[in-house]
């Protein structure tokens, strides 16, 4: 009996010492395997692109390179948010290289003479948006987004919109047009010219009245109506609002915001309306005119001799023209960047969860 348990106890040992010796050999495999793929051999380096790809040699240089120039080269988004002066301030997209674009880009192309990379850049959007900000009104678009629009509130003075409309087209321009509703009810005819010239078609209330004065029910009734207008006449779906002689009060800009429309203001005043000489307002313009300036007219005498001035002078300066929804919108100018003196042209791409 004895006899038959030392042998069992043997035959566990023999098994146990097998197993140990078994799980040994199995851990320095292990060992070995990651080894073979951490540490490659002498003269030959080894990463990959998302993990797909390996590089290796000259590969692995150039890649080296774009992540460290990526590094100077990438711009943080900035958010939007409420100005104590200004109010609502939209974002404005911020830019990082998209370093396996420019990789493959640079490895498909090459790298000029000069030692240029052609950077991929690709938008990266704020984690704060305009939308996101409630009911504000707007007076400007972000300071930091290179862009100017022009705001044209139509109420009266049809004789000079078709010289507007040549000196936009002429300069290749697209303004915000805000048509009064009574205006649009008599005048369907003109509006839809102005919109063939592909200007944006905006709300500027039925009857001109002031809306800080109104009831919340009249106040309604003013901008739906020629909400409705927009949309039944002009195929619109209008999404901003500015209040006639830009008077308002907070439940003006909840009102519109319930309808989804932005309450818009002006950052630079032409004050056409007072008959200035066209001088004038090209001289108020260019000594207040900065990035993100909304600049109001409407169709009179001064200012439709001042307009071919006022972009001119708004294209010396260096800034983009554009509608008021492409100003508030946080996606960026195109425009070409460069990687300091010794940098490819190159080109961006629009975020994709926009």
């Amino acid at each position: 009996m004895v006899r038959k348990q030392w042998m069992v106890a043997g035959i566990f040992f023999i098994v146990f010492y097998l197993g140990i010796q078994h799980i040994a050999g199995v851990s320095t495999y292990i060992e070995q395997v990651k080894q073979s793929r951490t540490e490659p051999e002498a003269g030959e380096a080894f990463y990959s692109i998302r993990g797909t790809e390996p590089l290796s040699g000259k590969d692995r240089l150039l890649m080296d390179r774009i992540e460290e120039e990526a590094k100077k080269l990438n711009v943080p988004p900035d958010n939007a948010k409420v100005d104590r002066v200004w109010k609502a301030i939209p974002g404005y997209n911020g830019l990082i290289v998209d370093t396996e674009k420019t990789f493959r880009l640079a490895k498909q192309s090459g790298i000029g003479s000069d030692g240029k990379i052609p950077f991929v850049f690709k938008e990266v959007p704020p984690e704060i948006s305009l939308e996101q900000l409630g009911a504000q009104p707007i007076y400007k678009g972000n300071p930091n987004k290179p862009m100017v629009s022009l705001m044209i509130n139509v109420a009266w003075g049809n004789e000079y919109i078709p010289g507007m409309l040549r000196t936009l087209e002429k300069e290749n321009v697209h303004a915000t047009f805000f048509l009064d509703g009574s205006w649009l009810n008599r005048h369907t005819d003109i509006a839809k010219q102005i919109a063939r010239y592909g200007h944006e078609m905006s709300n500027h209330a039925y009857s001109h009245k002031p809306m800080s004065r109104l009831s919340r029910g009249q106040a309604t009734q003013e901008i739906v109506k020629t909400q409705t207008l927009l949309k039944e006449r002009l195929g619109v779906d209008n999404s901003l609002f500015a209040p006639p002689s830009g008077d308002f009060d907070m439940e003006t800009v909840q009102i519109a915001h319930e309808l989804k429309l932005k309450t818009i203001l002006w950052t630079i005043d032409t004050v056409d309306w007072k008959k200035p000489e066209p001088q004038w307002i090209l001289r108020k313009i260019s000594s207040r005119l900065e990035p993100g300036a909304l600049i109001l007219m409407h169709p009179t005498s001064s200012s439709s001799r001042a307009l071919e001035g006022i972009i001119k002078e708004v294209k010396r300066r260096g800034f983009a023209l554009g509608t008021v929804s492409e100003l508030l919108s946080p996606r960026r100018v195109a425009k070409t960047h460069f990687t300091g003196a010794d940098s490819a042209q190159t080109r961006v791409e629009a975020p994709t969860d926009f």
